[in-house]
């Protein structure tokens, strides 16, 4: 005897931005790492997820964002900042401005690699080999000035 299948549930309602008056700004949650969003002008937001309490930076700081060296994790940090301290894994981040990095073309795989401006050599994350830059014509071309 067939068995008579349930009716599929109703799909949810697609999400919609909040209009201008209830304007939102998000930011990562200081204990499990969510992304949080919430009301402009709140002064903290409390994660449902984990419950720690994250402060809003004032307003008109500026943010940027690095990925950790240690445990590939997003970090925002306040824009400015010289070395962020990741919360996960507590190494410690250079937080280099576009201007303090230059590029080079890695010497045997040709990846386009970054590194600090005015080292020596760079690794190459992808074969590992170690491209010199100490006078490389294509560095000093491709360094950033923002």
């Amino acid at each position: 005897m067939p068995v008579p299948l349930a009716p599929y549930p109703t799909p949810p309602a697609p999400y919609s931005p909040p209009a201008a008056n209830g304007a939102q700004s998000q930011l990562v949650c200081s204990g499990c790492r969510n992304l949080l969003l919430y009301p402009v002008g709140a002064t903290s937001v409390c994660c449902a997820v984990c419950n720690a309490v994250t402060a809003v930076p004032p307003p008109g700081t500026e943010m940027a964002q690095l990925v950790c060296g240690g445990c590939h994790t997003l970090l925002m940090y306040i824009r400015g900042a010289t070395s962020v301290q990741c919360s996960c894994c507590h190494t410690v981040n250079l937080a280099l401005e576009a201007n303090q990095v230059a590029h080079v073309n890695c010497g045997n795989c040709r990846m386009l690699l970054m590194y600090q401006y005015g080292a020596r050599s760079v690794k190459c994350a992808v074969c590992n080999f170690v491209t010199s830059v100490v006078g490389s014509a294509s560095a000093a071309e491709q360094k950033f000035n923002s």
